[in-house]
């Protein structure tokens, strides 16, 4: 039951990755959502997330 609770709370997490309009700030809010989640392993997940779609939204 545990993992079912902590799985839906890291997909809640990862939606929050896209908040920001920078990559910087995509990475910071995924970063602050994984860690509220997960703990440092959270935080580097939820960080690299809001990486990944910032770097998928960019105007090239």
């Amino acid at each position: 039951m545990r993992a079912v609770v902590s799985l839906s709370l890291l997909i809640a997490a990862a939606g929050l990755a896209a908040c920001g309009q920078t990559i910087e700030q995509r990475a910071a809010t995924g970063a602050i959502a994984g860690a509220v989640v997960a703990g440092p392993v959270g935080a580097a997940v939820g960080g690299a997330a809001g990486t990944a779609v910032g770097q998928a939204a960019k105007d090239d």
